[in-house]
């Protein structure tokens, strides 16, 4: 089956009704908001439906989706390529991959080169079975197919800065990579123009040693600079001025090289390192490490290129990508990492075994590589890009470097890899297990700080045409009154653990409601996006031209939604004329408190994964990814310093004490049955005696988890963040106009 058979038969995303969405975001404000507050909002959404303006963005939002993929898509696009400020440890998020089970410390063989061939040769397999369109279509669990269509972003694609934003750039003839190690620039051909391998695992071990070697002759000092890739981790229009000044367009080498580095399949990033800690590790695959010697960086935050998909080996072979997040999820990257594992592994045991199984079609399967003798126009031998370095461009590597070291260390890096138990563990105790995660997150939370705040958990959609994420908002009244209880040293353990239940059960049906389509964000998005395009003048329907399409292909009736919903009455020509105002809706303090993500998760597991993360999404939040394996829970947080270690530590003591309560429960509700029930005589029974004990609170255990201190309880409107939103910028200047700039700070991005 062709791994684009099944797109003509995916529905698009629908546009939930109006009505539905705005009840759903009143109850996703209800456990977050004050009384005051939540009423002011419930006034702020009832003006949006009754006085027309909710109904005409909404209205013209559905006739724009019947020309689109996806009524989000774009949108979702421009909130990204427009956002200013750098992509590292904004945007780009990380995988570090397990060890490589086969890597033999004794070997004679260099383990960063070999590790780095293999991933690259498995990489190449990938992208073969995807331009042969063999490869295998991801699927539910029930067989039901998903979009494939990100795939097509993942390879040769590029972020372009220009001074209206960013455009992505995707070459779909790209047939090389690219390849740095001590922030030099390499590249060379591994495909030949039907997709055929031109190298081998032997021949790219050569490759990247000869590589390694030749960048050694660069001293270490002199490396930060010609660090060019550390003008990617800019502010995108500082970026853009420097890529489009007349030392880059006017200079036909520099030119040449950036057209080179933009197409390539990929990055390689060999870095001169040795790392061991999970959390230096983390941090080296999310932004590279800011090492100052005598006032010289000689970190590893100068060898990348964020503006691509990197794959990044440090020096005793541990593995790690880096994605460009713009066009592709987590998932759709998390596929092309498991396979890669997966085949690096099958392709050891095939050299010992022929017969071994494969990832891949029979066609695509061989490791044969094509010869490439007599042919001139391709290149397989390394070949150094040398950038012509102004006073300019220098001065600019200078303090984009420096900038860079600010950054990183504004920010800190932490993981717990919990080996107690884990999904089977948490199943077999009748939880989702996803869900008892979330549910950790905010007991944890709580037990710092006292209060709950808003958090984001993405949902995927996929299994829509061109689907991409929603947002589940993890923070409800059910993990309110849970997380006030579970600390509670009166309440039973037995009401702690159906207060924990409740949580979970509202959490997994908030996301089941996400991935079918009806959440609240994504929506609301979308009408935000098409009331700013309104008031630039330029409805929806008149902006086709420019924005990002598959194909021209409209899609057609078999694709029908629940999109026709329509709403309000026919009020629509007086209230354009009043558009210009900001709707009641967004400027109420509630639309800015739902998009401050304190806490932003994601969980992206897979055995092929040792750790998985981003930055902050906010200066006062963290940034957690989660891993959820069979018997094992790992977690890389990050936040701009705010106790990160101790916010693990507290959760780990969580998990342990969850547990606890679990099999005192557990434990003491057991039936103990006499030896022979049975009377032989008479037919009466023994009926087995129900030996209960009541729950006997261990206070050394909650004291420890709440850092010593004793219980507390904040109450039901104390819980809620402390103090009102801050109210928009422009909430006071509706009649004196506003700044488009100004409204573009009001959205806040927290997809991962």
């Amino acid at each position: 089956m062709s791994t684009f058979s099944q797109q003509h038969t995916l529905k698009r995303l629908p546009i939930p009704p109006l009505e539905k969405t705005c009840e759903n975001y009143l109850n996703a404000l209800r456990p977050l908001e004050t009384e005051k507050e939540h009423e002011k909002t419930k006034e702020a959404v009832k003006r949006f439906l009754e006085d027309g303006s909710g109904a005409f963005l909404d209205s013209e939002l559905r006739k724009y989706s019947h020309t689109r993929a996806s009524y989000i898509e774009q949108f979702w696009y421009d909130s990204y390529l427009n956002y200013d400020s750098p992509v590292v440890l904004n945007l780009n998020p990380f995988f570090l991959l397990e060890d490589d089970p086969f890597n033999n410390e004794t070997t004679c063989v260099n383990p960063q080169v070999k590790r780095a061939a293999s991933l690259t040769l498995s990489s190449l397999k990938f992208i073969r079975a995807l331009k042969n369109e063999t490869l295998p279509i991801d699927t539910l669990k029930n067989g039901q197919p998903l979009c494939m269509y990100q795939y097509k972003k993942l390879f040769g694609s590029s972020r372009i800065p220009t001074e209206d934003g960013c455009v992505m750039q995707s070459d779909s003839n790209s047939n090389h990579i690219v390849v740095m190690s001590k922030s030099q620039f390499y590249w060379f051909d591994v495909l030949d123009t039907d997709n055929n391998l031109l190298l081998s695992e032997q021949d790219l071990t050569i490759n990247f040693t000869s590589i390694i070697q030749d960048s050694l002759q660069t001293p270490s000092n002199e490396v930060a600079k010609s660090s060019f890739g550390v003008l990617t981790t800019e502010n995108r229009r500082v970026w853009a001025r420097i890529r489009h000044s007349p030392t880059i367009l006017e200079n036909a080498n520099n030119n040449e090289i950036l057209s080179i580095v933009d197409s390539a399949l990929f990055v390689i990033c060999l870095d001169d390192l040795v790392l061991s800690d999970l959390s230096d590790l983390a941090k080296n695959m999310l932004c590279g490490l800011s090492i100052v010697d005598n006032g010289v960086q000689v970190g590893t935050c100068t060898n990348r290129w964020y503006d691509k998909l990197q794959i990044i080996i440090t020096q005793n072979g541990k593995a790690g990508i880096n994605f460009e997040h713009t066009g592709v999820d987590g998932h759709t990257v998390l596929r092309y990492v498991s396979d890669i594992y997966t085949d690096s592994i099958l392709s050891f045991a095939q050299s010992i075994n022929s017969n071994a199984p494969s990832l891949w079609n029979s066609a695509d399967m061989s490791n044969r590589v094509t010869s490439n003798e007599g042919r001139t126009d391709l290149v397989t031998i390394p070949r150094k890009l040398e950038w012509d370095l102004t006073p300019d461009l220098s001065l600019a590597l200078r303090f984009g470097e420096t900038r860079l070291s600010d950054l990183i260390n504004q920010n800190e890096f932490k993981h717990l890899e919990f080996k107690s138990y884990g999904s089977s563990t948490i199943k077999k105790m009748k939880f989702s297990p996803d869900a008892f995660v979330q549910m950790a997150f905010q007991a944890t939370y709580y037990a710092l700080y006292g209060r709950v705040e808003c958090t984001y958990e993405p949902a995927m959609t996929k299994h829509f045409y061109h689907g991409r994420t929603e947002a589940v908002r993890t923070v409800s009244q059910e993990s309110n009154l849970f997380v006030r209880k579970f600390f509670d040293p009166q309440m039973a353990n037995s009401e702690k653990l159906k207060f924990l239940s409740d949580a979970c059960k509202k959490h997994s049906e908030q996301t089941k409601r996400c991935t079918v389509g009806e959440g609240i964000d994504r929506h609301l998005f979308a009408l935000f996006c098409v009331w700013k395009r309104y008031v630039s003048g330029e409805l929806p329907s008149e902006y086709g031209a420019t924005d990002m399409r598959e194909d021209d292909t409209i899609v057609g009736d078999q694709h029908s939604d629940s999109s026709d919903h329509t709403v309000g009455g026919n009020n629509e020509p007086s209230v354009k004329s009043e558009l210009t105002d900001l709707p009641a809706i967004f400027a109420d303090s509630g639309w800015d408190k739902l998009n401050n993500t304190v806490l932003s998760t994601s969980n992206c597991g897979n055995p092929s994964l040792r750790l998985f993360g981003f930055g902050p999404v906010s200066a006062n939040g963290f940034g957690i990814g989660y891993i959820i394996k069979d018997d094992s829970i790992s977690i890389c947080a990050s936040s701009k310093h705010r106790q990160t270690s101790r916010f693990l530590v507290t959760l780990e003591s969580y998990f342990d004490e969850l547990y606890r309560i679990y099999k005192d429960v557990h434990e003491s509700s057991e039936v103990h049955a006499p030896i022979d029930t049975k009377i032989e005589e008479g037919d009466s029974y023994f009926k087995p005696q129900i030996i209960t004990k009541q729950p006997v609170p261990v206070k050394d255990s909650l004291s420890t988890l709440l850092g010593g201190y004793g219980y507390f309880d904040m109450g039901e409107d104390d819980i809620k963040s402390r103090g009102q939103s801050p109210e928009p910028p422009f909430m006071h200047r509706m009649d004196s106009g506003f700044s488009i700039r100004d409204i573009e700070r009001k959205l806040r991005l927290s997809e991962y």
